[in-house]
């Protein structure tokens, strides 16, 4: 571990200048104190906060971290850190890098059922029957109907109605549809870029946006993943230099 307690890292520093070293405002880093994002600062008499370069460096931490994790596991990270409870940081962190493992995995079990999805025609993706209620598709495709509905919504769907009763009836085209929606929402994939993919496919049979989108989600996780290794380095340092104590008060 670092050498803790020296004047450089006792030396006061203002809130404003914790807020240019990392492009915020002051108002941020009086929030991310608060919030445990940064350790405890000592106050003067008058009330203004004194902080130090461990403060400085828990700020570049956090900000590192968000890049990769996301802001709310950032802050749950750091808040442990704070709390003296390592572990669970870490834990935090393995977690992280576990849901995007598993990301990774789905993306590549997608890219593989779309496109055998897309390029079957319509009738080869549907059941023997012609037709689908919503009840019977969301059990098939093991969603709530409401998220049929949702998609309906959004024009990613055109169910028929039955004359009298007004059910929606799903036919070939829409089943097949309908798995294409659920296989990329599985994949994060946002309801206007998959309106894009149901339109090459509906207009021309064209899989080109489809690969597309898979190309560029593969990108995101890529992207993703070294933005998570910086910020794992980043909460390397801070631990190593301002480990252990980073629980007691600055």
């Amino acid at each position: 571990m670092g050498e803790r307690g020296t004047g450089e890292e006792r030396r006061a520093l203002r809130s404003v200048d914790l807020a240019r070293a990392a492009g915020i405002s002051t108002q941020q880093v009086r929030n991310y104190e608060e919030a445990g994002i940064l350790p405890p600062a000592d106050r003067t008499a008058s009330g203004y906060r004194l902080f130090t370069s461990r403060h400085r460096a828990a700020l570049l931490t956090y900000r590192a971290l968000t890049k990769g994790y996301g802001f709310d596991p950032a802050r749950r990270i750091l808040h442990a850190v704070h709390a003296g409870e390592v572990p669970a940081a870490l834990a935090l962190v393995n977690e992280s890098h576990a849901t995007l493992h598993e990301q990774r995995r789905s993306l590549h079990a997608a890219s593989d059922a779309l496109t055998a999805t897309a390029e079957r025609a319509p009738e080869e993706s549907a059941p023997s029957h012609s037709a689908l209620r919503i009840g019977e598709l969301a059990h098939q495709l093991r969603l709530r109907p409401s998220a049929l509905r949702v998609w309906e919504s959004a024009g990613l769907l055109t169910p028929r109605r039955e004359p009298v009763t007004g059910y929606r009836r799903y036919g070939p085209a829409e089943i097949r549809d309908a798995r294409l929606i659920a296989l990329l929402r599985q994949s994060r994939y946002p309801l206007p870029q998959i309106r894009t993919v149901l339109g090459g496919l509906r207009e021309s049979g064209s899989t080109a946006e489809l690969r597309a989108a898979l190309a560029h989600r593969a990108q995101e996780l890529t992207t993703r993943t070294t933005a998570m290794l910086e910020g794992s380095g980043a909460l390397y340092a801070y631990l190593r230099d301002h480990g252990p104590s980073c629980g007691e008060p600055a």
